[in-house]
């Protein structure tokens, strides 16, 4: 399987502490990776890093093999269509309604209104939110948003999605929601997908891949099954702990 992202010798600082110090790895293209770690490791800045909101220090970029690292922002547009990033909190547009922040994307890339009208709606029934076009963010649950969100990323039919903790707040079943929708976005669209979490039964659900980042570098990379019988005690303490705490 070739990858579609690839990180090499990732480092980066802000001030004087350290976060990444040498990142190696590959996200296959058409699978879901899940990067575990625990709060303030690492994991979302590395995911802005690969879609070019945060620079690295050192280290490069690879997306489809192409080396995106010193992209200008005119150069990045290409890439971001390609890839498109689910925020951890939607990072919806309040004073837009439900359907305007879907469409969104397509109008800033000049669709036309009659193909923007038909892929939102499209999107919006794939999503089981058919109804919810013309209401407001305030209007909504927190699983609503999620998922609203969720058709904003999948509106310009990227060929990989980055979900920044994409449970995070949400109720067990909302949570479980989320997750079939993730799978159902990888199989109904081919969609490479990263998910950032410390959610260990989200991991469960949706990886097809592994990577636990510890202590600024990469500290196992496998399957589920090899990360269950991973030799690294810390990997170990953070699942377990998690599916006996609810973590």
């Amino acid at each position: 399987m070739k990858p579609f992202v690839q990180c090499s010798g990732i480092k980066k600082s802000f001030g004087s502490k350290e976060v990444l110090k040498g990142v190696d790895l590959i996200v296959e293209e058409g699978k879901t990776l899940v990067i575990l770690g625990g709060s303030g490791s690492g994991k979302s800045v590395l995911l802005k890093i690969i879609i070019g909101l945060l620079k690295p220090d050192s280290g490069r970029i690879f997306i489809e093999g192409e080396d995106v690292t010193d992209y200008s922002e005119k150069e990045l547009l290409s890439i971001r269509r390609k890839i498109s990033y689910m925020f951890q909190w939607g990072a919806l547009f309040d004073s837009m309604t439900v359907f305007d922040n879907v469409a969104f994307p397509l109008r800033e890339m000049g669709v036309s209104e009659n193909e923007v009208e038909e892929r939102v709606a499209e999107k919006l029934s794939i999503l089981g939110l058919k109804d919810a076009g013309k209401l407001f963010p305030q209007d909504l649950s927190g699983g609503m948003k999620k998922r609203v969100a969720l058709a904003r990323s999948i509106i310009s039919e990227p060929k990989c999605i980055l979900y920044d903790e994409p449970t995070a707040g949400l109720d067990p079943i909302t949570a479980n929601q989320i997750n079939k929708l993730i799978r159902k976005m990888q199989q109904m669209l081919n969609i490479t997908s990263v998910v950032v979490t410390h959610d260990i039964k989200s991991m469960f659900y949706v990886a097809d891949k592994v990577a636990f980042l510890y202590e600024g570098i990469i500290n196992f990379y496998g399957d589920i099954a090899e990360a269950e019988k991973s030799g690294s005690d810390t990997l170990k303490e953070f699942i377990y702990g998690g599916e006996r705490n609810g973590v």
